[in-house]
């Protein structure tokens, strides 16, 4: 039985109708608002201009970039990669639509590609499950929970974030899964086991404290385990053990505490980037709650893809020793090639990280540290480039004059170059006038390197093209023939108004030129027999086909005038027409080819006259024109 039948229709319009498309998408996209519509960067594919759109009335979403779209659905199908009826049950879930019908999403082995993805997230969540048991019900966890607690972190915490505890045995979750029915395959690929050259599996995580790594939607799919009992440790053994890289856990495009930090980041416009996952934690115990971590590496530009897509800032807190200091310098100098987000500082006093600074000052002094003591990226540079100079020396002013005013070359804002260019003036008593010389010959010098990396002669960008290239973008098919163009203008008017639609009816052996737009013409007229009313997403959810659902939305966001006109119509139907008889006359003139190469004189003359009529029509047609 096909799993779409599953859910009664009534059902999934029900939720379709209490829930906001825009809502939705927002958790994992960052939307403005641009004329009537939303549009961000597209989390379906990389991209530094915005080409994404959400149409709010029409409760849809398109990209112009690489032509995803569709409804509510579809994009949590998209995103997600889950079945219809998971998606209906996740979207019912987040915009907290209450229902009394039990959904049967079905196993995953109906959706092609996806049986061992599903698989590995259950071994996943069974793993999260039994560790979290055992350190908060067990006597075997009860010093790893106490440790826990005296490191600072709450009950609230631990249950919230489904910390757990391995014991010190190399076999207990592995005779956990089998007994859950899991595969062999699926125990190997989860990257929780391992395996001997003899084929033999045991557990990877043991004697550890464990912290689930999650995707995007929150489901386990990695973890990191923080050696807890030195005593039966093997003393080669690293401090912290991650899962290695999987089908689901891919550590360039994770970030610790994502899932949870996003809401709060939206809401604040600003994500704190800190190193370890115990900074994260005792900054959500201050209420910092927008905070999350890489993978124990460098910040990756995947990483950095992934954070520009819901903020338009970011905060570093690292640690404040020297290596806390160089990781600053590093995320900071990857934030300025790789992207335009606004990037700020928080940096703590005596080398501490945020969690020790936590157990010093306290949680509202962490509090009021982040909310009002950040630095700009260039306040950072002034502190950073003097670290190993004595100012007291001319050698070391003039590098230091020198390097802040290369950082200061790629400021955008003229009133912070301004700004810091004075600062520098006065502290080292030199005018203005040369300092804004010598940067200019700095700005120079980037747009000279930037055309070389780029391959280009042309002229720097102006602000004006600067702001034009960074507006969404509209990507309009230039490939169609005016005669497709017309069929699909034709469409949008049949779909979006009764009254073209039962005009169109009446046209004396009318039909589509493509198949595509024929078929979704009769889907139409099938779908309005039962409602009173066109709606896109739901009408897509209707249609069963994909490439039909994907031709609906691209129709759907056609720039055309809200209302038609008579003359628009016969317009369209001309050129139908017109391209009708031109395809009509192709096949002719082959047939005709064909006819006479075998002799058969007698199809010969009849494709003749049949051709000599369609020509009468295209001139009268163009007599007409």
């Amino acid at each position: 039985m096909n799993e779409v039948q599953r859910i009664p229709q009534d059902v999934i319009e029900t939720i379709r109708q209490q829930t906001n498309i825009v809502t939705i998408v927002e958790q994992s996209v960052q939307l403005k608002k641009s004329g009537k519509n939303y549009f961000g960067l597209c989390p379906f594919h990389d991209e530094k201009t915005p080409s994404f759109s959400v149409a709010e009335d029409k409760q849809i979403y398109y990209c112009f970039g690489c032509g995803k779209g569709g409804n509510v659905f579809q994009f949590i199908q998209d995103l997600d990669g889950v079945t219809f009826p998971e998606a209906v049950q996740k979207v019912a879930d987040i915009a907290n639509v209450s229902l009394d019908y039990q959904f049967q999403t079905g196993p995953s082995e109906s959706v092609p590609g996806n049986s061992l993805t599903h698989e590995l997230l259950q071994i996943h969540e069974e793993a999260c499950q039994l560790y979290h048991h055992i350190l908060v019900n067990t006597e075997v966890g009860s010093e790893a929970l106490a440790y826990l607690k005296q490191r600072g972190l709450t009950e609230e915490q631990i249950l919230e974030q489904e910390i757990g505890y391995a014991p010190n045995e190399r076999n207990l979750l592995k005779q956990v899964l089998e007994n859950k029915g899991m595969s062999q395959q699926g125990l190997v690929e989860s990257g929780l086991m391992i395996e001997t050259k003899t084929g033999e599996l045991f557990d990877r995580f043991f004697n550890r404290i464990i912290f689930p790594i999650r995707n995007d939607q929150g489901k386990p799919i990695a973890f990191s385990g923080r050696l807890f009992d030195q005593q039966v440790a093997d003393k080669r053994a690293p401090k912290y053990l991650n899962s290695p890289e999987t089908k689901l856990f891919n550590k360039r495009q994770v970030l610790y505490n994502f899932s949870y930090a996003r809401a709060h980041a939206r809401k604040l416009n600003d994500l704190f980037l800190f190193e370890g996952f115990m900074d994260v934690l005792a900054a959500n115990r201050a209420n910092v709650l927008a905070g999350v971590a890489s993978m124990g590496t460098s910040l990756t530009n995947e990483q950095i893809q992934k954070i520009a897509k819901i903020v338009d800032q970011v905060t570093i807190c690292y640690d404040g020793d020297q290596a806390g200091i160089e990781a600053t310098k590093r995320s900071l100098e990857t934030f300025q090639t790789q992207t335009k987000l606004k990037v700020n500082v928080l940096r703590l006093p005596e080398k501490l990280d945020p969690d020790d600074y936590i157990k010093k000052y306290g949680e509202t002094a962490f509090y009021e540290l982040a909310t009002h003591h950040k630095e700009t990226a260039m306040n950072f540079w002034l502190f950073y480039y003097e670290l190993d100079k004595n100012l007291t020396n001319e050698l070391d002013q003039l590098q230091y004059i020198d390097e802040v005013l290369t950082e200061l070359a790629k400021l955008n804002s003229v009133i912070e170059r301004e700004m810091y260019l004075k600062q520098l003036a006065d502290r080292f008593h030199l005018s203005i006038e040369s300092l804004q010389e010598t940067l200019q010959q700095k700005k120079q010098a980037l747009r000279r390197h930037a055309k070389q990396a780029r391959g280009l002669t042309q002229a720097p960008l102006t602000e004006e093209v600067n702001h034009a290239i960074s507006q969404p973008v509209y990507v309009e098919k230039n490939n169609l023939t005016l005669g497709e163009k017309a069929e699909q203008r034709l469409l949008y008017r049949i779909l979006n108004e009764p009254s073209v639609a039962m005009q169109i009816a009446k046209e004396p052996d009318f039909s589509f030129m493509h198949d595509t737009y024929q078929e979704i013409f009769m889907h139409f007229q099938d779908y309005m027999l039962t409602h009173t009313e066109y709606e896109e997403a739901d009408f897509i959810n209707y249609v069963k086909e994909g490439e039909l659902k994907q031709k609906i939305i691209e129709i759907a966001y056609l720039d055309i005038p809200e209302t038609s006109s008579e003359l628009e119509l016969q317009d369209y139907l001309k050129e139908i027409r017109l391209e009708q008889l031109r395809q009509r006359k192709n096949q002719l003139i082959d047939s005709q080819k064909e006819a006479k190469r075998y002799g058969n004189q007698e199809q010969e003359l009849e494709i003749a006259l049949e051709l000599f009529n369609i020509q009468k029509q295209l001139n009268q047609q163009s007599l007409q024109n």
